[in-house]
């Protein structure tokens, strides 16, 4: 690798940005060159992120497109719903390369979008750039693109868990029922009651039943891997940790399949994908085996009785599941190696 890019992060202070800032101080082709936030320009990022102190100084600069285009080559959009929507066009009109990581570009029509994010979608023309960057299923398609769409962290683990299956067609798609429980992280650091420490600790909560916005961005997926419309039930829980999504998938079988030829079918499918690891019969994946990495770890049990499968499938929300796919697709984008600033150990315990 002989290329060094300049990158840009858009909503540096929130939780996606931070660690976008973590992860890219040590890749060895980035250079940030830029940390931007509307809400804090000015002011060091040292000074919202303590824990930055003497790492990074800078100051947060606003967001002025000729000026981070001037400065970077690529840029991060690391922003609520409905900015990136805003921004993205005149940022590929000014030259940078773009990777959202909001979900303004995930959903393939803006009505879609409206009816799951209750706002307004971006324009079919924009949406049509956009490469849903999920790099174990899409990365082929991410190569050499100026615009990537990161996918959201529910499903990274949910599509990572169920692709190989529904391409296979070992289960039937209209059986699929997913359980997802995330850490508070998920939610970002703005404030909200549920994610206060007397609300979430020591306590289990379903939320967004039935209308999580995570919901059409998997069944699109799903639907382009069964070659058919597919529709499922996912249901979201909010645990008591910082990091971490555990999807529990559940789904009937077609024929007769044991735990040892799923192992034996996602080992073939992700072959050469160096962040999916797949577990032995009989041993199920924990959030804490993937904590501050960008592995996802799948384990599987088949229940002969039923003639169901369970797909467990693990990330941490904040690395597989943002900014670490996110540095995943500017490698893919750039024909890097794809494991480039990532190849770290999960921290433990």
């Amino acid at each position: 690798m002989t290329t060094q890019v300049r990158a840009a992060i858009v909503g540096s202070t929130g939780y996606g940005g931070v660690e976008l800032i973590r992860l890219l101080l040590n890749h060895p082709q980035v250079m940030i060159t830029s940390v931007i936030s509307s809400s804090s320009a000015g002011a060091p990022i040292s000074e919202g992120f303590p824990h930055l102190n003497a790492i990074m100084q800078e100051s947060l600069d606003a967001v002025d497109i000729p000026l981070i285009a001037s400065k970077a080559d690529v840029v991060f959009l690391a922003t609520p719903a409905g900015v990136a929507a805003k921004l993205a066009p005149d940022m590929l009109e000014a030259g940078l390369k773009v990777i959202d990581l909001s979900g303004d570009f995930r959903l393939k029509t803006p009505e879609l979008y409206t009816q799951w994010y209750k706002r307004d979608g971006a324009p079919q023309e924009d949406l049509d750039k956009a490469v849903f960057g999920l790099c174990e299923v899409y990365g082929d398609q991410v190569q050499g693109v100026n615009f990537v769409s990161n996918p959201g962290c529910y499903p990274t683990a949910t599509l990572l868990g169920l692709v190989p299956a529904v391409k296979a067609g070992w289960i039937d798609p209209s059986t699929i029922i997913v359980d997802a429980k995330s850490g508070v992280s998920g939610g970002g650091r703005g404030l909200s009651l549920g994610a206060h420490y007397a609300e979430a600790n020591e306590n289990f909560s379903a939320y967004k039943l039935n209308r999580h916005q995570h919901i059409p961005e998997i069944e699109q997926v799903l639907s382009d891997a069964a070659g058919q419309p597919v529709t499922m039930t996912f249901s979201t829980h909010l645990v008591p940790m910082t990091r971490g999504i555990m999807a529990t998938c559940y789904a009937q079988l077609r024929g007769e399949h044991d735990a040892q030829a799923f192992i034996d079918l996602y080992r073939q499918y992700y072959e050469g994908r160096k962040f999916v690891r797949i577990r032995e019969q009989g041993k199920l994946p924990a959030t804490k085996e993937v904590w501050g990495s960008n592995y996802c770890d799948i384990g599987f049990a088949v229940d002969e009785r039923t003639n169901r499968v369970t797909v467990i499938s693990v990330i941490d929300n904040v690395v597989k599941g943002a900014a670490g796919q996110a540095i995943q697709n500017l490698n893919l984008m750039m024909g890097w190696d794809e494991t480039a600033g990532l190849n770290f150990t999960p921290v433990y315990p």
